[in-house]
């Protein structure tokens, strides 16, 4: 038996991106829980933009500081070649000129490391109603 959401036609499917496997884990853990398919998992903003123009999932749930491309350079690119990209942006506590900066390129959220499991949760019911 498997833990995956068993996916459908109206199964929301989503790209993590982070360069540590402890976040990708916790987020991996929480989009199960709301039976959100973790369609890929990136480590550097790099895999992101490949994996995106591959697989097109609903929503990309996208760290900022990264090895090689970060992730404010990721979400321009990947919004560039797909305007409604859906980017919930991650970040650590005193980046907030980063996340303006963010939000105007179009991420549509931001959530602040370490982060509490109902502000993920609030953040993808917001950018992702069922």
């Amino acid at each position: 038996m498997t833990d995956l959401p068993i996916q459908t036609a109206t199964t929301k499917r989503v790209l993590i991106v982070d360069d540590a496997r402890i976040i990708r884990s916790m987020l991996k853990t929480i989009f199960t829980k709301l039976n959100i398919l973790v369609v890929g998992e990136a480590v550097n903003g790099q895999e992101a933009v490949q994996i995106y123009d591959e697989l097109k999932p609903d929503l990309v749930t996208m760290d900022i500081t990264m090895p090689g491309m970060d992730g404010l350079t990721a979400a321009r690119n990947i919004l560039a070649r797909h305007p409604g990209a859906k980017i919930i942006m991650i970040t650590s506590l005193g980046q907030e000129i980063v996340m303006r900066e963010a939000i105007r390129l179009g991420a549509l959220d931001f959530i602040v490391k370490p982060f509490e499991e109902s502000r993920i949760i609030s953040a993808v019911q917001r950018v992702l109603p069922s």
